[in-house]
């Protein structure tokens, strides 16, 4: 026999989750308010139960037909358990029964826009605005949208509507920085977070962004001071520290760097990406045995930071390990196998270590990766030097011009490369078009091949050039 019980609204969640599952256990039929029902299936939910709180659902719908709240909440379901379709079907019916609520129109925004049918998703957010009371979350999803078909623009003109409905909206705050940033307009970064900070002061998201424009602007000093302030509102926010510390960096500050990132430490556990930093500080500061033991704690955090892997390497070959030193860059470029930065250093160590094949490879490797490295171009044209494969050398410095015309320590070797040769004329056009490129830099000739300052010819050229 069926008994019917009315659960009111003001009762505690928790007795009525208990006695919801008392009729499910009883197969009974007991009667919730519709705010009653509200509270078993939000339990549910955060108890990451969706099932259960479907079947709430289905419950609530066959008490309460005319409440358009449990066909949203349904929906919102079918989206969790990847029913599309019936999602849809449902904000249809939740539509005809309930057209002025907003949340059929912001649900359905969010399916066509996770599903990327951008302008269906526009056309149900815009719908949306004109009938919610609190907008700034729409008008956020209307800018991710607009970022997702690459109309920045329409972006930042939505994210700063936005901020003009809620100014603590601080997913609207970060996102309008990516936006700037993506665009690269950091100057109108700058002065968007300065009059934002000017009205909102302690808004320690806002003196952070402010920080990262600035530091893409290479004014690291300010950058520095904006992160001061982020940390003296939130002094727990750990990526201003690590930011600040960065930048310090770029000071050549690390002395200060590294205690900055150790602060990080103070308010969440430690990161392979901190450690990784305090290691390159000590290396920078020729610390290796310090700078070795952080990075290999990186390594212990991530195993896959190849970075890390690279920075042991870096302090082996500082101390002439080329050996060791070889066998650690290896491991970083097994993970990351197209960084030229990790090729030039296994060529670089297996030059050291005499094995002139193995680092001829890796410098054809590096200047394939990144052709405007005029060092990786210079050094791998010496090893061909070396090798008295002299036609072959000139024509990877040939080469090396074309991708970087406006290098004249390319130039100044051709000309030894030429005089090596036998090519005098040759050479001398090139001396002409070196020092007509930066004459400064005409000592490299001679640091190169020093005997080309017993050359009358190339001297009275560079004296010529100096008189005129």
């Amino acid at each position: 026999m069926e008994e019917e019980f009315d659960y009111n609204f003001s009762e505690d969640p928790r007795f009525s989750v208990e006695r919801y599952e008392e009729m499910i256990r009883n197969h009974d039929q007991y009667f919730f308010d519709a705010q009653v029902f509200e509270n078993i299936i939000d339990f549910y939910i955060e108890k990451n139960d969706p099932v259960k709180a479907l079947q709430v659902v289905g419950y609530a719908r066959n008490q309460h037909p005319f409440a358009a709240v449990f066909l949203i909440k349904q929906a919102q379901l079918f989206i969790v358990t990847n029913q599309v379709a019936d999602a849809f079907a449902i904000l249809d019916k939740a539509e005809s029964l309930e057209p002025s609520e907003a949340d059929v129109y912001i649900i359905r925004g969010n399916l066509f826009e996770s599903l990327e049918r951008h302008e269906e998703a526009l056309e149900n957010y815009q719908k949306a605005l004109t009938l919610a009371e609190e907008t700034d979350d729409i008008l956020l999803h209307i800018a991710f949208v607009y970022q997702s078909k690459g109309e920045y623009d329409n972006a930042i003109t939505y994210l700063k509507l936005c901020l003009e409905q809620n100014m603590e909206n601080q997913d609207a705050l970060y996102e309008l920085a990516f936006c700037y940033d993506v665009m690269d307009r950091q100057n109108e970064s700058v002065e968007f977070y300065e009059q934002y900070i000017d009205k909102e002061p302690y808004s320690y998201a806002a003196w952070y962004n402010l920080g990262n424009a600035f530091t893409k602007l290479s004014l690291f000093e300010k950058a520095i001071d904006a992160y001061d302030y982020a940390i003296l509102i939130n002094e727990s926010f750990t990526y201003a520290y690590f930011n600040k510390g960065n930048a310090l960096i770029n000071l050549d500050k690390y002395t200060e760097a590294i205690e900055v990132y150790k602060q990080t430490l103070e308010y969440e556990s430690a990161s392979a990406d901190t450690y990784c930093s305090i290691g390159e500080c000590y290396e920078k500061l020729e610390r290796m045995d310090e700078a070795r033991a952080y990075y290999k704690k990186a390594v212990r955090k991530d195993a896959k930071m190849g970075d890390a892997w690279f920075g042991i390497g870096v302090t082996l070959d500082f101390e002439e390990r080329y050996f060791e030193a070889l066998r650690y860059y290896k491991r970083a470029l097994e993970l990351e196998n197209t960084n030229p930065d990790y090729w030039f250093a296994i060529a670089d160590a297996n030059y050291k270590l005499g094995n002139l094949p193995e680092s001829e490879e890796a410098y054809a490797k590096v200047i394939e990766l990144n052709p405007l490295d005029v060092d990786a171009w210079l050094d791998y044209s010496s090893i061909l030097y070396e090798q008295h494969k002299l036609t072959a050398a000139i024509e990877t410095i040939a080469e090396a011009i074309k991708n970087n015309p406006d290098a004249a320590e390319l130039f100044y070797r051709m000309v030894a490369y030429l005089f090596a040769k036998g090519e005098y004329n040759e050479a001398l056009k090139y001396l002409e078009i070196a020092l007509t490129t930066d004459p400064e830099k005409h000592y490299i000739l001679f640091e190169y091949l020093p005997q080309l300052q017993e050359n009358k010819a190339i001297v009275d050229i560079i004296n010529r050039f100096y008189r005129n």
